[in-house]
Protein backbone atom coordinates (compact mmCIF):
# COMPACT_ATOMS: atom_id res chain seq x y z
CA UNK A 1 0.00 0.00 0.00
CA UNK A 2 1.56 3.36 -1.23
CA UNK A 3 2.15 5.74 1.79
CA UNK A 4 -0.01 8.49 2.28
CA UNK A 5 1.42 11.88 1.17
CA UNK A 6 -0.32 13.76 3.79
CA UNK A 7 1.85 12.15 6.45
CA UNK A 8 4.18 13.16 8.26
CA UNK A 9 7.96 11.68 8.49
CA UNK A 10 8.83 10.19 12.01
CA UNK A 11 10.93 12.43 14.36
CA UNK A 12 14.35 11.97 14.17
CA UNK A 13 16.82 12.37 17.15
CA UNK A 14 19.00 15.57 16.94
CA UNK A 15 22.05 14.23 15.09
CA UNK A 16 25.80 16.07 15.73
CA UNK A 17 27.85 15.62 12.45
CA UNK A 18 31.72 15.61 13.25
CA UNK A 19 34.10 17.38 10.89
CA UNK A 20 35.18 15.43 7.77
CA UNK A 21 38.34 13.45 7.79
CA UNK A 22 40.22 13.18 4.65
CA UNK A 23 38.82 10.24 2.53
CA UNK A 24 36.37 9.31 5.56
CA UNK A 25 32.52 9.91 5.33
CA UNK A 26 30.98 11.70 8.09
CA UNK A 27 29.65 9.61 10.70
CA UNK A 28 26.21 10.67 12.83
CA UNK A 29 26.41 10.65 16.61
CA UNK A 30 22.69 10.60 18.51
CA UNK A 31 22.45 13.05 21.52
CA UNK A 32 22.26 11.57 24.85
CA UNK A 33 19.01 10.72 26.47
CA UNK A 34 18.06 13.26 28.63
CA UNK A 35 17.16 12.91 32.20
CA UNK A 36 13.37 11.83 31.68
CA UNK A 37 14.10 9.88 28.83
CA UNK A 38 16.70 7.56 31.18
CA UNK A 39 13.69 7.30 33.66
CA UNK A 40 11.39 6.07 31.52
CA UNK A 41 13.80 4.00 30.51
CA UNK A 42 14.78 2.65 33.77
CA UNK A 43 10.70 1.86 34.23
CA UNK A 44 10.29 0.51 31.45
CA UNK A 45 13.38 -2.28 32.24
CA UNK A 46 11.91 -2.50 36.03
CA UNK A 47 8.64 -3.30 34.94
CA UNK A 48 9.92 -5.68 32.24
CA UNK A 49 11.53 -7.48 34.91
CA UNK A 50 8.80 -7.52 37.24
CA UNK A 51 6.11 -9.11 34.21
CA UNK A 52 8.71 -11.80 33.30
CA UNK A 53 10.20 -12.84 36.20
CA UNK A 54 9.93 -15.95 37.75
CA UNK A 55 13.60 -17.71 36.61
CA UNK A 56 13.77 -21.68 36.92
CA UNK A 57 10.33 -22.02 38.90
CA UNK A 58 8.81 -20.13 36.11
CA UNK A 59 10.38 -22.43 33.45
CA UNK A 60 9.69 -25.22 35.05
CA UNK A 61 5.47 -24.86 35.51
CA UNK A 62 5.72 -23.28 31.87
CA UNK A 63 6.89 -26.38 30.46
CA UNK A 64 4.18 -28.53 32.69
CA UNK A 65 1.64 -26.31 30.87
CA UNK A 66 0.88 -24.62 33.93
CA UNK A 67 -0.29 -21.26 34.09
CA UNK A 68 1.20 -18.29 36.10
CA UNK A 69 -0.40 -15.57 38.50
CA UNK A 70 -1.26 -13.29 35.63
CA UNK A 71 -2.53 -15.66 33.21
CA UNK A 72 -4.87 -16.93 35.66
CA UNK A 73 -5.98 -13.53 36.28
CA UNK A 74 -5.88 -12.44 32.30
CA UNK A 75 -7.77 -15.74 31.79
CA UNK A 76 -10.87 -14.71 34.30
CA UNK A 77 -11.20 -11.19 33.48
CA UNK A 78 -12.78 -9.50 30.34
CA UNK A 79 -9.74 -9.13 27.85
CA UNK A 80 -7.41 -5.96 29.04
CA UNK A 81 -9.29 -4.95 31.93
CA UNK A 82 -7.25 -5.57 34.25
CA UNK A 83 -5.63 -2.84 36.29
CA UNK A 84 -2.67 -3.97 38.46
CA UNK A 85 -1.85 -2.77 41.80
CA UNK A 86 1.77 -2.69 44.07
CA UNK A 87 3.49 -4.36 41.41
CA UNK A 88 7.32 -3.01 42.40
CA UNK A 89 6.14 -3.57 46.09
CA UNK A 90 8.80 -5.73 47.78
CA UNK A 91 9.40 -7.49 51.00
CA UNK A 92 11.29 -6.19 53.67
CA UNK A 93 12.23 -9.12 55.68
CA UNK A 94 15.90 -9.86 57.45
CA UNK A 95 17.64 -12.66 57.84
CA UNK A 96 17.18 -16.43 56.82
CA UNK A 97 19.07 -15.06 53.33
CA UNK A 98 15.74 -12.67 52.63
CA UNK A 99 18.19 -9.92 52.41
CA UNK A 100 19.10 -11.32 49.10
CA UNK A 101 15.37 -12.14 48.01
CA UNK A 102 14.11 -8.91 47.04
CA UNK A 103 11.79 -10.18 44.51
CA UNK A 104 9.76 -7.80 43.30
CA UNK A 105 5.46 -7.98 43.86
CA UNK A 106 6.47 -10.48 46.98
CA UNK A 107 4.86 -13.50 45.87
CA UNK A 108 1.35 -12.11 45.11
CA UNK A 109 -0.34 -10.28 41.98
CA UNK A 110 -3.82 -7.78 42.77
CA UNK A 111 -5.67 -5.51 41.35
CA UNK A 112 -9.08 -4.55 39.47
CA UNK A 113 -10.69 -5.78 36.49
CA UNK A 114 -14.55 -6.50 35.07
CA UNK A 115 -16.28 -9.21 34.30
CA UNK A 116 -18.66 -9.13 31.34
CA UNK A 117 -18.63 -5.29 32.15
CA UNK A 118 -18.78 -5.40 36.31
CA UNK A 119 -16.34 -4.82 38.46
CA UNK A 120 -14.43 -7.46 40.52
CA UNK A 121 -11.38 -7.08 42.62
CA UNK A 122 -9.34 -9.81 42.55
CA UNK A 123 -5.48 -11.72 43.43
CA UNK A 124 -3.43 -14.77 42.53
CA UNK A 125 -0.62 -16.04 44.48
CA UNK A 126 2.63 -16.78 42.11
CA UNK A 127 4.11 -20.09 43.60
CA UNK A 128 7.22 -19.14 41.45
CA UNK A 129 8.21 -16.59 44.24
CA UNK A 130 9.12 -18.60 47.78
CA UNK A 131 6.28 -21.36 46.76
CA UNK A 132 3.43 -18.88 47.30
CA UNK A 133 3.95 -18.48 50.51
CA UNK A 134 2.75 -15.64 52.45
CA UNK A 135 5.16 -12.49 54.35
CA UNK A 136 4.20 -9.04 55.77
CA UNK A 137 4.20 -7.30 52.58
CA UNK A 138 2.55 -10.29 50.79
CA UNK A 139 -0.64 -9.49 53.12
CA UNK A 140 -0.54 -5.87 52.35
CA UNK A 141 -1.07 -5.94 48.72
CA UNK A 142 -4.19 -8.64 49.44
CA UNK A 143 -5.53 -6.75 52.52
CA UNK A 144 -5.57 -3.54 50.41
CA UNK A 145 -7.32 -4.96 47.30
CA UNK A 146 -9.85 -6.42 50.09
CA UNK A 147 -10.42 -2.84 51.28
CA UNK A 148 -10.59 -1.58 47.81
CA UNK A 149 -13.55 -4.09 47.13
CA UNK A 150 -15.14 -3.11 50.31
CA UNK A 151 -14.93 0.47 49.94
CA UNK A 152 -16.31 0.10 46.05
CA UNK A 153 -18.91 -2.48 46.93
CA UNK A 154 -17.74 -5.07 44.18
CA UNK A 155 -17.19 -8.66 44.37
CA UNK A 156 -13.58 -10.19 44.77
CA UNK A 157 -12.24 -13.47 43.46
CA UNK A 158 -8.72 -14.61 45.06
CA UNK A 159 -6.65 -17.46 43.30
CA UNK A 160 -4.82 -19.60 45.90
CA UNK A 161 -1.67 -21.35 45.06
CA UNK A 162 0.05 -20.88 48.72
CA UNK A 163 2.26 -22.71 51.11
CA UNK A 164 1.24 -20.79 53.88
CA UNK A 165 2.50 -18.69 56.35
CA UNK A 166 6.00 -17.79 54.88
CA UNK A 167 8.46 -19.49 57.69
CA UNK A 168 11.30 -16.61 57.19
CA UNK A 169 9.11 -14.26 58.58
CA UNK A 170 7.58 -16.13 62.04
CA UNK A 171 4.96 -14.14 63.42
CA UNK A 172 4.63 -11.16 60.98
CA UNK A 173 3.48 -13.35 58.46
CA UNK A 174 0.46 -14.85 60.70
CA UNK A 175 -0.55 -11.83 61.75
CA UNK A 176 -0.93 -11.17 58.23
CA UNK A 177 -3.27 -13.61 58.09
CA UNK A 178 -5.02 -12.39 61.13
CA UNK A 179 -5.21 -9.29 59.11
CA UNK A 180 -6.89 -11.01 56.12
CA UNK A 181 -9.35 -12.89 57.72
CA UNK A 182 -10.57 -10.14 59.09
CA UNK A 183 -11.72 -8.54 56.20
CA UNK A 184 -13.02 -11.69 54.89
CA UNK A 185 -15.31 -11.41 57.83
CA UNK A 186 -16.11 -8.13 57.23
CA UNK A 187 -17.12 -8.27 53.52
CA UNK A 188 -19.58 -11.16 55.07
CA UNK A 189 -22.13 -10.52 53.19
CA UNK A 190 -21.72 -7.34 51.72
CA UNK A 191 -19.82 -8.43 48.62
CA UNK A 192 -19.46 -11.87 47.13
CA UNK A 193 -16.15 -13.54 47.79
CA UNK A 194 -15.00 -16.56 45.72
CA UNK A 195 -11.91 -18.26 46.10
CA UNK A 196 -10.22 -20.48 43.33
CA UNK A 197 -7.79 -23.53 44.66
CA UNK A 198 -5.47 -24.04 41.73
CA UNK A 199 -2.61 -25.00 43.19
CA UNK A 200 -1.49 -26.79 46.46
CA UNK A 201 -2.75 -24.80 49.43
CA UNK A 202 -2.13 -25.33 53.55
CA UNK A 203 -2.42 -24.11 56.66
CA UNK A 204 -2.90 -20.32 56.96
CA UNK A 205 -3.90 -20.75 52.87
CA UNK A 206 -7.18 -22.51 53.43
CA UNK A 207 -8.91 -20.61 56.15
CA UNK A 208 -9.40 -17.43 54.38
CA UNK A 209 -11.07 -19.59 51.23
CA UNK A 210 -12.99 -21.51 53.89
CA UNK A 211 -14.50 -18.06 55.16
CA UNK A 212 -15.35 -16.87 51.79
CA UNK A 213 -18.76 -17.55 50.07
CA UNK A 214 -18.07 -19.95 47.36
CA UNK A 215 -14.81 -22.11 46.93
CA UNK A 216 -13.77 -23.61 43.15
CA UNK A 217 -10.94 -26.89 43.71
CA UNK A 218 -9.24 -27.55 40.54
CA UNK A 219 -9.38 -30.71 39.73
CA UNK A 220 -6.03 -32.60 39.73
CA UNK A 221 -4.07 -29.54 40.86
CA UNK A 222 -5.97 -27.70 42.96
CA UNK A 223 -5.48 -29.34 47.08
CA UNK A 224 -6.69 -28.14 50.62
CA UNK A 225 -5.37 -29.22 53.90
CA UNK A 226 -4.63 -27.84 57.18
CA UNK A 227 -0.79 -29.80 57.26
CA UNK A 228 0.38 -31.32 54.43
CA UNK A 229 1.10 -35.03 53.61
CA UNK A 230 4.46 -35.14 54.94
CA UNK A 231 3.27 -33.81 58.55
CA UNK A 232 0.84 -36.25 58.37
CA UNK A 233 3.46 -38.98 57.80
CA UNK A 234 5.72 -37.69 61.01
CA UNK A 235 3.11 -36.73 63.66
CA UNK A 236 0.65 -39.87 62.83
CA UNK A 237 2.84 -42.56 61.02
CA UNK A 238 -0.03 -42.29 58.55
CA UNK A 239 1.13 -42.43 54.79
CA UNK A 240 -1.72 -40.47 52.55
CA UNK A 241 -1.21 -38.73 49.07
CA UNK A 242 -1.51 -35.35 48.81
CA UNK A 243 -5.73 -36.63 46.76
CA UNK A 244 -6.34 -38.72 49.55
CA UNK A 245 -5.61 -36.08 52.28
CA UNK A 246 -7.45 -32.57 50.42
CA UNK A 247 -7.60 -33.41 46.88
CA UNK A 248 -10.33 -31.89 44.64
CA UNK A 249 -12.56 -35.15 45.13
CA UNK A 250 -12.62 -35.67 48.94
CA UNK A 251 -13.51 -31.68 49.48
CA UNK A 252 -16.39 -31.72 46.86
CA UNK A 253 -17.81 -35.11 47.95
CA UNK A 254 -16.64 -35.58 51.15
CA UNK A 255 -15.98 -32.71 53.49
CA UNK A 256 -18.13 -30.24 51.90
CA UNK A 257 -15.47 -27.75 51.65
CA UNK A 258 -15.59 -27.06 47.89
CA UNK A 259 -18.28 -25.62 46.15
CA UNK A 260 -17.19 -26.70 42.19
CA UNK A 261 -14.73 -29.70 41.00
CA UNK A 262 -14.11 -28.19 37.20
CA UNK A 263 -11.87 -30.14 35.18
CA UNK A 264 -9.51 -27.67 34.38
CA UNK A 265 -8.51 -23.52 35.07
CA UNK A 266 -10.11 -22.60 31.19
CA UNK A 267 -13.18 -24.43 32.71
CA UNK A 268 -12.99 -22.95 36.77
CA UNK A 269 -12.42 -19.38 35.20
CA UNK A 270 -15.71 -19.87 32.86
CA UNK A 271 -17.56 -21.17 36.13
CA UNK A 272 -16.95 -18.46 38.05
CA UNK A 273 -17.77 -16.02 35.28
CA UNK A 274 -21.27 -17.97 34.99
CA UNK A 275 -21.34 -17.88 38.99
CA UNK A 276 -20.70 -14.20 38.76
CA UNK A 277 -23.69 -13.21 36.39
CA UNK A 278 -26.37 -14.28 39.00
CA UNK A 279 -24.75 -12.48 41.68
CA UNK A 280 -25.37 -8.64 42.43
CA UNK A 281 -22.35 -6.62 42.79
CA UNK A 282 -23.43 -6.54 47.21
CA UNK A 283 -25.73 -6.56 49.39
CA UNK A 284 -27.69 -3.27 48.20
CA UNK A 285 -28.59 -4.04 45.08
CA UNK A 286 -30.59 -6.50 43.06
CA UNK A 287 -29.25 -9.52 41.19
CA UNK A 288 -28.64 -8.75 37.79
CA UNK A 289 -31.30 -9.04 35.33
CA UNK A 290 -31.43 -10.95 32.10
CA UNK A 291 -33.94 -10.88 29.51
CA UNK A 292 -34.93 -14.20 27.86
CA UNK A 293 -36.69 -15.48 24.93
CA UNK A 294 -37.84 -18.39 26.99
CA UNK A 295 -41.88 -17.78 26.87
CA UNK A 296 -42.82 -17.21 30.72
CA UNK A 297 -46.05 -18.56 29.51
CA UNK A 298 -44.30 -21.69 28.77
CA UNK A 299 -46.21 -25.14 29.95
CA UNK A 300 -43.93 -28.03 29.91
CA UNK A 301 -46.12 -31.34 29.43
CA UNK A 302 -43.53 -33.79 30.31
CA UNK A 303 -44.12 -32.26 34.15
CA UNK A 304 -47.91 -34.13 34.13
CA UNK A 305 -46.43 -37.47 34.87
CA UNK A 306 -43.19 -36.90 35.91
CA UNK A 307 -43.89 -38.04 39.51
CA UNK A 308 -44.26 -41.93 39.71
CA UNK A 309 -47.83 -43.51 40.63
CA UNK A 310 -45.71 -45.28 43.35
CA UNK A 311 -44.90 -43.19 45.71
CA UNK A 312 -41.83 -45.23 46.85
CA UNK A 313 -40.27 -44.94 43.18
CA UNK A 314 -37.64 -42.30 42.98
CA UNK A 315 -37.78 -39.50 39.77
CA UNK A 316 -35.21 -36.88 39.63
CA UNK A 317 -35.87 -33.36 40.69
CA UNK A 318 -32.78 -31.89 38.76
CA UNK A 319 -35.28 -32.44 35.52
CA UNK A 320 -37.88 -30.62 37.06
CA UNK A 321 -35.47 -27.79 37.83
CA UNK A 322 -34.39 -27.45 34.29
CA UNK A 323 -37.40 -27.95 32.93
CA UNK A 324 -38.81 -24.78 34.93
CA UNK A 325 -35.97 -22.29 34.84
CA UNK A 326 -35.31 -20.14 31.79
CA UNK A 327 -33.32 -21.67 28.69
CA UNK A 328 -33.31 -25.12 30.97
CA UNK A 329 -29.95 -23.26 32.71
CA UNK A 330 -29.66 -24.52 36.14
CA UNK A 331 -25.83 -23.82 38.01
CA UNK A 332 -25.96 -26.63 40.73
CA UNK A 333 -23.77 -25.99 43.73
CA UNK A 334 -22.07 -28.49 45.77
CA UNK A 335 -23.55 -30.93 43.41
CA UNK A 336 -21.08 -33.97 44.56
CA UNK A 337 -22.31 -33.50 48.25
CA UNK A 338 -25.36 -34.14 50.17
CA UNK A 339 -26.79 -35.26 46.91
CA UNK A 340 -30.28 -36.00 48.91
CA UNK A 341 -30.98 -31.83 48.54
CA UNK A 342 -29.86 -30.05 45.13
CA UNK A 343 -29.11 -25.61 45.97
CA UNK A 344 -27.94 -23.85 42.94
CA UNK A 345 -29.03 -20.79 40.84
CA UNK A 346 -31.21 -20.34 37.72
CA UNK A 347 -33.69 -17.58 36.55
CA UNK A 348 -37.08 -17.27 36.24
CA UNK A 349 -38.06 -14.45 33.57
CA UNK A 350 -35.07 -13.47 33.60
CA UNK A 351 -34.37 -12.53 37.51
CA UNK A 352 -31.92 -15.05 38.96
CA UNK A 353 -33.17 -17.10 42.07
CA UNK A 354 -31.94 -19.63 44.43
CA UNK A 355 -33.52 -22.86 44.14
CA UNK A 356 -33.38 -25.50 46.85
CA UNK A 357 -34.71 -28.92 46.47
CA UNK A 358 -34.79 -32.54 47.41
CA UNK A 359 -33.68 -34.97 45.87
CA UNK A 360 -35.83 -38.82 45.55
CA UNK A 361 -33.41 -40.13 44.03
CA UNK A 362 -31.13 -40.28 46.61
CA UNK A 363 -32.08 -41.48 50.60
CA UNK A 364 -35.60 -40.48 48.87
CA UNK A 365 -34.91 -37.42 49.28
CA UNK A 366 -34.59 -37.65 53.34
CA UNK A 367 -32.57 -34.70 55.13
CA UNK A 368 -30.04 -35.83 57.16
CA UNK A 369 -26.72 -33.69 58.75
CA UNK A 370 -25.19 -32.70 55.43
CA UNK A 371 -27.93 -31.81 53.75
CA UNK A 372 -28.77 -29.43 56.62
CA UNK A 373 -25.80 -27.79 56.63
CA UNK A 374 -25.67 -27.51 52.71
CA UNK A 375 -28.51 -26.01 52.04
CA UNK A 376 -28.88 -23.68 54.84
CA UNK A 377 -25.68 -21.85 54.06
CA UNK A 378 -26.86 -21.72 50.96
CA UNK A 379 -29.68 -20.17 51.58
CA UNK A 380 -28.09 -17.80 54.23
CA UNK A 381 -26.19 -16.66 51.16
CA UNK A 382 -29.28 -15.79 49.01
CA UNK A 383 -30.80 -13.95 51.88
CA UNK A 384 -27.83 -11.99 51.97
CA UNK A 385 -27.40 -10.73 48.52
CA UNK A 386 -31.61 -10.28 47.82
CA UNK A 387 -32.00 -13.40 45.57
CA UNK A 388 -35.39 -14.93 45.88
CA UNK A 389 -35.58 -18.50 46.87
CA UNK A 390 -37.58 -21.48 45.20
CA UNK A 391 -38.39 -24.34 47.11
CA UNK A 392 -39.18 -27.76 45.40
CA UNK A 393 -40.27 -30.30 48.07
CA UNK A 394 -40.47 -34.07 47.94
CA UNK A 395 -39.22 -35.17 51.67
CA UNK A 396 -40.32 -37.82 53.78
CA UNK A 397 -38.80 -36.16 56.62
CA UNK A 398 -35.28 -36.07 58.54
CA UNK A 399 -33.37 -39.22 58.02
CA UNK A 400 -33.20 -41.63 60.93
CA UNK A 401 -30.36 -43.57 62.80
CA UNK A 402 -28.12 -43.76 65.87
CA UNK A 403 -25.49 -42.14 63.34
CA UNK A 404 -27.60 -39.03 62.56
CA UNK A 405 -28.93 -38.48 66.45
CA UNK A 406 -25.23 -39.38 67.94
CA UNK A 407 -23.37 -36.71 65.60
CA UNK A 408 -26.48 -33.89 66.22
CA UNK A 409 -29.16 -34.17 63.65
CA UNK A 410 -31.07 -32.03 66.22
CA UNK A 411 -28.76 -28.58 66.34
CA UNK A 412 -27.26 -29.61 62.39
CA UNK A 413 -31.29 -29.76 61.22
CA UNK A 414 -32.35 -26.70 63.23
CA UNK A 415 -29.66 -24.68 60.32
CA UNK A 416 -32.13 -25.55 57.88
CA UNK A 417 -35.01 -24.41 59.49
CA UNK A 418 -33.66 -21.36 61.00
CA UNK A 419 -32.24 -20.30 57.58
CA UNK A 420 -35.74 -20.38 55.85
CA UNK A 421 -37.16 -18.44 59.05
CA UNK A 422 -34.04 -15.93 58.94
CA UNK A 423 -34.53 -14.89 55.02
CA UNK A 424 -36.25 -12.07 54.26
CA UNK A 425 -36.48 -12.53 50.44
CA UNK A 426 -39.07 -13.61 48.21
CA UNK A 427 -40.08 -17.75 48.98
CA UNK A 428 -41.75 -19.46 46.62
CA UNK A 429 -42.55 -23.14 47.45
CA UNK A 430 -43.91 -25.63 45.46
CA UNK A 431 -44.84 -29.66 46.79
CA UNK A 432 -44.56 -31.92 44.24
CA UNK A 433 -45.09 -34.91 46.82
CA UNK A 434 -44.25 -35.76 50.42
CA UNK A 435 -43.87 -33.44 52.53
CA UNK A 436 -44.40 -35.14 55.72
CA UNK A 437 -43.58 -34.61 59.64
CA UNK A 438 -41.34 -32.24 60.98
CA UNK A 439 -39.50 -31.69 57.28
CA UNK A 440 -43.32 -30.05 56.46
CA UNK A 441 -42.16 -26.75 59.00
CA UNK A 442 -38.61 -26.50 58.00
CA UNK A 443 -38.92 -26.74 53.98
CA UNK A 444 -40.56 -23.41 53.28
CA UNK A 445 -43.99 -23.98 54.78
CA UNK A 446 -46.33 -20.44 54.88
CA UNK A 447 -45.79 -20.27 58.68
CA UNK A 448 -42.19 -19.63 57.77
CA UNK A 449 -43.07 -16.87 56.49
CA UNK A 450 -43.26 -18.24 52.34
CA UNK A 451 -44.88 -15.92 50.49
CA UNK A 452 -46.51 -18.24 47.62
CA UNK A 453 -47.18 -22.20 48.78
CA UNK A 454 -48.05 -24.16 45.36
CA UNK A 455 -49.34 -28.17 45.27
CA UNK A 456 -49.16 -30.24 42.41
CA UNK A 457 -52.29 -32.70 42.34
CA UNK A 458 -49.57 -35.63 43.75
CA UNK A 459 -48.83 -33.87 46.86
CA UNK A 460 -49.19 -35.70 50.38
CA UNK A 461 -49.19 -33.42 53.25
CA UNK A 462 -49.13 -35.05 56.37
CA UNK A 463 -47.39 -35.67 60.06
CA UNK A 464 -46.25 -39.60 58.57
CA UNK A 465 -46.57 -41.71 55.50
CA UNK A 466 -49.81 -43.68 55.46
CA UNK A 467 -48.21 -47.18 56.18
CA UNK A 468 -46.50 -45.74 59.35
CA UNK A 469 -49.53 -43.93 60.39
CA UNK A 470 -51.78 -46.78 60.30
CA UNK A 471 -48.96 -48.59 61.90
CA UNK A 472 -49.38 -46.44 65.00
CA UNK A 473 -52.97 -45.38 65.12
CA UNK A 474 -54.42 -48.81 64.37
CA UNK A 475 -52.44 -51.16 66.20
CA UNK A 476 -55.06 -52.66 68.19
CA UNK A 477 -57.35 -53.30 65.16
CA UNK A 478 -54.92 -54.76 63.48
CA UNK A 479 -54.12 -57.13 65.95
CA UNK A 480 -57.46 -58.20 66.16
CA UNK A 481 -58.15 -58.36 62.22
CA UNK A 482 -58.71 -62.10 61.03
CA UNK A 483 -56.93 -61.20 58.01
CA UNK A 484 -54.38 -58.23 59.12
CA UNK A 485 -52.89 -57.84 55.73
CA UNK A 486 -56.32 -57.05 54.07
CA UNK A 487 -57.13 -54.78 57.11
CA UNK A 488 -53.64 -52.58 57.01
CA UNK A 489 -54.36 -52.19 52.91
CA UNK A 490 -57.86 -51.17 53.84
CA UNK A 491 -56.97 -48.72 56.53
CA UNK A 492 -54.01 -47.29 54.48
CA UNK A 493 -55.95 -46.83 51.49
CA UNK A 494 -58.57 -44.54 53.84
CA UNK A 495 -56.00 -43.06 55.62
CA UNK A 496 -54.43 -41.75 51.90
CA UNK A 497 -57.81 -40.85 50.56
CA UNK A 498 -58.06 -38.69 53.49
CA UNK A 499 -54.65 -37.31 54.60
CA UNK A 500 -52.26 -37.75 52.09
CA UNK A 501 -53.40 -34.98 49.64
CA UNK A 502 -52.58 -31.41 49.33
CA UNK A 503 -56.42 -30.33 49.88
CA UNK A 504 -56.45 -30.58 53.66
CA UNK A 505 -53.78 -27.56 53.74
CA UNK A 506 -55.12 -25.92 51.25
CA UNK A 507 -58.58 -25.92 52.81
CA UNK A 508 -56.77 -24.01 55.80
CA UNK A 509 -54.97 -21.62 53.39
CA UNK A 510 -51.83 -23.30 54.35
CA UNK A 511 -51.73 -23.83 50.34
CA UNK A 512 -52.15 -21.25 48.10
CA UNK A 513 -53.27 -23.12 45.41
CA UNK A 514 -52.83 -26.47 43.61
CA UNK A 515 -51.89 -26.36 40.07
CA UNK A 516 -50.96 -28.42 37.23
CA UNK A 517 -47.56 -29.41 37.14
CA UNK A 518 -47.35 -28.28 33.51
CA UNK A 519 -48.45 -24.48 34.98
CA UNK A 520 -46.01 -24.34 36.98
CA UNK A 521 -43.45 -22.31 35.64
CA UNK A 522 -45.99 -19.52 34.79
CA UNK A 523 -47.41 -19.58 38.41
CA UNK A 524 -43.58 -19.03 39.99
CA UNK A 525 -42.98 -16.56 37.41
CA UNK A 526 -46.17 -14.54 38.29
CA UNK A 527 -46.08 -14.99 42.27
CA UNK A 528 -41.97 -13.43 41.74
CA UNK A 529 -42.79 -10.80 39.75
CA UNK A 530 -45.31 -9.58 42.38
CA UNK A 531 -42.82 -10.71 45.45
CA UNK A 532 -39.77 -8.57 44.17
CA UNK A 533 -41.55 -5.71 46.18
CA UNK A 534 -41.27 -7.50 49.45
CA UNK A 535 -39.79 -5.52 52.24
CA UNK A 536 -39.94 -6.99 55.85
CA UNK A 537 -38.65 -4.93 58.67
CA UNK A 538 -36.68 -7.38 61.09
CA UNK A 539 -36.72 -6.61 65.21
CA UNK A 540 -33.25 -4.55 65.82
CA UNK A 541 -30.71 -6.60 67.21
CA UNK A 542 -26.79 -7.22 66.82
CA UNK A 543 -27.12 -10.72 65.29
CA UNK A 544 -28.85 -13.83 65.46
CA UNK A 545 -27.68 -16.81 67.31
CA UNK A 546 -27.70 -19.77 64.65
CA UNK A 547 -27.19 -23.28 66.09
CA UNK A 548 -23.88 -24.50 65.04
Amino acid sequence: MAERADRKPPKLSPVRRTPKAAGKREAPTRTPATASEQKLNQYRKRRYEVLHQGGEAGAKRKAQGKLGARERIDLLLDEGSFVELDIFATTRATGFGMEDRRIPGDGVVVGFGTVDGREVAVYAYDPTVLGGSLGEVTAEKIVKVQELALRNRIPIVGINDSGGARIQEGVVALAGYADIFFRNVRSSGVVPQISVIAGPCTGGAVYSPAITDFIFIVAGSGYMFITGPEVVRVTTGEEVTFDQLGGGEVHNVRSGVGHFLPKDEEECSAMVRELLSYLPANNTEQPPFKPTADDFERADPELQTIVPDSPNLPYDMREVIVRLVDDRRFLEVQPFFAQNMVVGFGRLGGHPIGIVGNQPKVLAGAIDIKASTKAARFIRFCDAFNIPIVSLVDVPGYLPGTAQEHEGIIRHGAKLLYAYAEATVPKLTVITRKDYGGAYCVMSPKQMGADLNLAWPTAEIAVMGPEAAVNIIYRRDLVAAADPVAKRKELVAQYTARFANPYVAAERGYIDDVIEPRETRRELIRGLQLCLRKTVERPPRKHGNIPL
